[in-house]
């Protein structure tokens, strides 16, 4: 990607955003040339002399001063004006970049009223996505089982109330699609260039993703995403991981605790996006020591929306934390600029860290010369290595760190439905049906009775089955005690409700009996069942799909990541090929703004290496390495592997798909070029050969003797192979042998 030219010198970051002091500035300034060509020995002496430019201890004390007394430009492009004589230095822009303002002193841009009307901005968000909130607390308790606390009425507080599991399964059965089809990440490159370092990308992602436990993570948002219609990945750099060099973080995130822009459709056009999470005072006050003593006893439930679970969860001792995420533009461009605070205290802050990075470099003159002083020691100036955290911002990639994942989505909504919203009317139905089949069979179980009050009857003795003997009081009458008649048995019409309600939840949901290894009346053979099965995962296949697009994203800003954190070489143990096991050194040197050098002296400046994700499934299940290992031994006997068949091979592969292909073609075709060069390598040897027996007639007889072999090693290759292009003839030599024969026979003998 090409980047505006600029000095190669000059310091960057990730993105190619220069904060360095420009060398080329300082030879073009006459004042600055005038000095430096003071010294006692001439421009090209100075070039061309073994020892150190060294000028005299008045040229060095007004060098010293030339950074302070002369105009010169800043990291800005700004032009600072020399001061006159008596005057104090140039205020800096903010004093915040002056060393000697007091940390208590210094304007901070965000401080406590920033924070509390971002807190206000934070609670109208909260009241955009309420019934959001109610629809996750609400479908939990379906996915627990727990539905009957949201359909309990007076006139069901004693019913059975039954509670099946078909929501429950389909969910689980397309949780194990998704496992099943579980994603694996190969990187592209965009340019010729970047292919190398496309294949270390390859083998090395795997490797952070495995380190992190992705597969947990990935199986919790998949899980979220099923019940609750949306997951959410967030991806993070944990500056505390290995012993402080940091290193990426990929979590689940609860929509609960995530707040953004109503309205919006894209998380990334929004305005301001709020992450909270309750913390133990204790963690806080000890990662942030200006937040001591002024923590809240007592969380403020004001904003989290809790889950209504089983156990009692103790929030005391705990503080809200906010983490405020927003976009905002420094000098032209857009940045990811990051807050956390909790009540009105500012834990920190991108845009508080105004302090640009430093380092002591050595002064050269506009030759490169090194200028010493009086002592012979290197003159030394501080420069500005690069932009300050507020101007570049918390991630170079300027996203806001949150990737949604929608199963089913809503108009002017980043969210979407899931398998709750959708099945939880047909599974009420089929539990309100089942309750009264319940209460139907407990009367016709247990029958009734209808007992007179003055009947004499003692009821503890009647309802004792141990009791041999009941005793009444006076004379037993038909009036005293009469069974209650046990209700109508259920009709069948009643059985054919619930059996529909069953099938429609599996034809809405796609989870037939098929899908879990079941058959249909019918279906015996082996393909009518595998077109079943595949027929039946079409819908699973595209819920999986839209989930690898947002997988494709959060490589996407792994990569970024990357570039901008790993300067540091990293050990990593990768799979090399053949499956072999190796050891790479890795760093961020090739992910950064590459030069394309110069064009007709003019210099051409950076491009920043871009790749495109391709996302495949890993092989899970039992069937899809069954289908693989199928198709492998159906080219083998095929004769795809037969150097011969190549060029049919080829051919044929051409016009099919499937995972491997490339690598496929390239084998066959290696196969046949191999098979052309040893026919080619005979021919050689039998025209050398003749040319040997010409030489020296009836003496080696060596083109016989070659042509014999290579003619027994083409029919035993043809009949290992099965090919049955020519019946072979006893003493007879293979065309290819002939045709070799002839070409050296024609190229040996002489011509009239």
């Amino acid at each position: 990607m090409p980047i505006t030219p600029m000095d190669r010198r000059r310091q960057q970051d990730s993105y190619g955003n220069t904060g360095g002091f420009d060398r080329r500035q300082q030879a073009n300034n006459p004042g600055a040339n005038q000095n430096f060509n003071a010294g006692q020995y001439g421009a090209e002496n100075r070039q061309e002399s073994p020892t150190p430019y060294q000028p005299t201890p008045l040229q060095a004390n007004e060098f010293n001063e030339m950074a302070r007394q002369q105009e010169r430009p800043s990291v800005t492009g700004e032009t600072i004006p020399a001061k006159s004589e008596g005057q104090q230095d140039a205020p800096k822009i903010e004093a915040a970049m002056n060393d000697n303002v007091r940390p208590d002193q210094r304007v901070q841009a965000i401080g406590k009223d920033q924070i509390r009307k971002a807190f206000q901005t934070l609670q109208k968000y909260k009241q955009g996505k309420q019934h959001l909130e109610d629809k996750i607390v609400r479908n939990e308790k379906w996915w627990k089982l727990r539905h009957w606390d949201l359909m309990e009425t007076a006139e069901t507080l004693t019913d059975p109330k039954p509670a099946s599991g078909w929501l429950f399964n389909t969910i689980i059965a397309k949780h194990a699609d998704f496992m099943d089809n579980y994603p694996d990440p190969i990187i592209l490159p965009r340019e010729i260039n970047d292919r190398e370092e496309a294949k270390r990308l390859s083998s090395i992602i795997p490797v952070v993703f495995e380190q992190i436990g992705f597969r947990d993570v990935y199986s919790s948002e998949v899980w979220y995403k099923l019940k609750h219609g949306t997951g959410v990945f967030g991806c993070f750099w944990d500056g505390s991981k290995l012993n402080g060099l940091g290193d990426i973080g990929i979590t689940e995130v609860d929509i609960l605790s995530l707040f953004w822009e109503p309205g919006i459709k894209d998380i990334q056009k929004s305005k301001n996006l709020f992450y909270v999470e309750l913390v133990d005072n204790d963690m806080i006050e000890a990662a942030y020591p200006q937040a001591r003593g002024q923590l809240h006893t007592t969380e403020d439930d004001s904003v989290m929306k809790k889950y209504m679970n089983d156990d009692s969860i103790d929030t005391q001792g705990k503080s809200l934390v906010v983490d405020w995420y927003y976009h905002k533009n420094v000098n032209g461009k857009k940045t990811l600029q990051f807050c956390k605070f909790t009540g009105d205290i500012v834990l920190y802050a991108t845009e508080n860290q105004t302090r640009r990075p430093t380092a002591e470099e050595p002064v050269t003159d506009p030759y490169g010369n090194v200028a010493v002083d009086r002592y012979g020691y290197p003159v030394t100036q501080t420069v500005e290595t690069g932009l300050s955290i507020a101007e570049r911002g918390l991630y170079d990639h300027a996203m806001y760190p949150f990737i949604f994942d929608v199963l089913f989505p809503e108009t002017d909504m980043p969210t979407g439905f899931g398998f709750v919203d959708v099945c939880k009317n047909p599974q009420a139905t089929i539990d309100i049906l089942n309750n009264a089949f319940e209460k139907n069979v407990q009367y016709g179980a247990a029958p009734r009775w209808f007992v007179r009050d003055d009947g004499g009857i003692d009821r503890d003795a009647f309802l004792n089955p141990s009791n041999p003997f009941i005793p009444v009081d006076g004379n037993l009458g038909e009036d005293d005690i009469r069974v209650i008649d046990p209700p109508a048995p259920i009709q069948g019409s009643y059985l054919d409700l619930l059996t529909m309600k069953i099938d429609e939840m599996k034809e809405v949901t796609g989870n037939r009996d098929v899908t879990n290894g079941g058959t249909t009346a019918g279906a015996t053979a082996a393909s009518a069942i595998a077109a079943l099965q595949e027929s039946s995962g079409k819908t699973s296949r595209d819920q999986i799909n839209t989930t690898y697009s947002a997988y494709k994203k959060l490589v996407n800003m792994v990569i970024e990541l990357i570039r901008q954190f790993y300067d540091m070489p990293r050990q990593f143990r990768i799979t090399g090929e053949n499956g072999k096991e190796e050891f790479a050194t890795y760093s961020n040197d090739n992910l950064r703004p590459q030069p394309q050098g110069d064009v007709f002296g003019e210099d051409m400046g950076f491009r920043l290496p871009v790749f495109d994700i391709q996302v495949e499934a890993e092989k899970s299940s039992a069937y899809s390495r069954l289908s693989q290992n199928e198709l492998a031994l159906n080219f083998y006997n095929s004769g795809f592997f037969n150097p011969q068949q190549a060029d049919q091979a080829l051919a044929c592969l051409e016009m099919m798909d499937f995972n491997g292909k490339d690598q496929m073609i390239s084998k066959v075709r290696a196969n046949g070029g191999m098979y052309e060069q040893m026919i080619n390598m005979q021919q050689q040897m039998l025209m050398m050969s003749q040319m040997i027996d010409q030489l020296a007639p009836g003496r080696f007889n060596l083109s016989d003797q070659i042509a014999d072999e290579a003619n027994r090693f083409l029919d035993e290759n043809e009949q290992q192979q099965g090919t049955m292009t020519t019946v072979p003839v006893a003493g007879a030599e293979s065309s290819i042998t002939r045709n070799a024969r002839e070409r050296a026979a024609a190229t040996t003998s002489p011509t009239s």
